[in-house]
C-alpha cells in the first residue's frame, strides 16, 4: 500500500512539475548569489578585446585547454616558472570527501610588480585601477578552450574575475550558485575560498582576467584545513 501512495504522490508531482513553467532567458545574464558578487567597477570591454587580441601571442599554453598570459610577477622574475602558473587548492576525490592538497602553497603578495611586457595596454590601467583598491597577487589572463572545465576544488584566497571574451555556455559555480559571467566590462567577486569550478559548454574559448585577493587574515591554510577536516 505504502508503495503504490509512494507511486502516486511520484506521479502527481512529475505533472506538477511539467506543468509549470521553465525558464530560457535569465541563464544568458548574471544572478548575484552566495559567493559570487559584481563590483560597482567597470572596464571598457572593447578596449579589454582588443589589448587581449594584440597581446594574445604572449599566451603560454598549460594544456588540458588552458592558457595563461601573466600580468603580474614577482620582482624579476621574467619569466613565470611552473610554480608561478600553479598554488595550492584543496579537493575531495572520492566518496569519503576528505580534502586532500593539491601543488604548493603560493605568496600571492609576492607578485607585486606589474609585467612591464604590458605596460602602456589597457592591461595595466585595469592593473592601477585595481591596486588602488584592493591587494592584487596573481592577476593573469586566462583562456578555456571550448567544452571545458576547471576541477572542484577550492583556493587559499578569492579572487577577481573581469570576462573579456565570454558566451552563454560559460558558467561560474561556487558551492550551489551557478550563474553566467557576461563579459561587458564588469568585475565580480568570486570566493573561491568555497567549493568552485568555471565550465566552458560553448563553442568558442572562454577568455578572463582573474586576479587574487591576498588580503591578510582571509587566506585558508593547511592547518585550518586539517582542522576541520571530520
Amino acid at each position: 500500500m505504502a508503495i503504490t501512495s509512494f507511486a502516486q504522490i511520484d506521479a502527481e508531482q512529475m505533472q506538477t512539475w511539467l506543468a509549470s513553467s521553465f525558464d530560457i532567458e535569465s541563464v544568458a545574464a548574471f544572478k548575484p548569489g552566495p559567493g559570487i558578487q559584481k563590483l560597482q567597477l567597470k572596464f571598457d570591454v572593447d578596449k579589454l578585446r582588443q589589448c587581449f587580441n594584440d597581446m594574445q601571442y604572449q599566451l603560454e599554453d598549460l594544456g588540458s585547454g588552458f592558457h595563461v598570459m601573466s600580468l603580474t610577477r614577482r620582482p624579476g622574475i621574467e619569466k613565470p616558472t611552473a610554480h608561478d602558473n600553479c598554488g595550492r587548492f584543496w579537493t575531495r576525490v572520492d566518496d569519503s570527501y576528505a580534502e586532500v592538497a593539491r601543488d604548493e602553497m603560493v605568496d600571492e603578495s609576492a607578485y607585486s610588480e606589474f609585467n612591464p611586457l604590458f605596460e602602456g595596454t589597457y592591461f595595466a590601467q585595469v592593473y592601477r585601477q585595481l591596486i588602488a583598491r584592493f591587494p592584487i597577487g596573481r592577476m593573469r589572463v586566462l583562456v578555456k578552450d571550448p567544452y571545458n572545465c576547471n576541477s572542484w576544488h577550492r583556493d587559499p584566497e578569492p579572487r577577481l574575475h573581469i570576462p573579456v571574451i565570454s558566451n552563454p555556455g560559460s558558467l561560474f559555480i561556487v558551492n550551489h550558485h551557478c550563474t553566467h559571467l557576461p563579459a561587458d566590462g564588469s568585475v565580480y567577486f568570486t570566493d573561491t575560498r568555497g567549493y568552485h569550478t568555471a565550465l566552458n559548454g560553448g563553442e568558442d574559448a572562454r577568455v578572463h582576467i582573474v586576479a587574487a585577493l591576498p588580503y591578510a587574515g582571509q587566506q585558508v591554510t593547511d592547518a585550518q584545513v586539517l582542522g576541520a577536516q571530520p
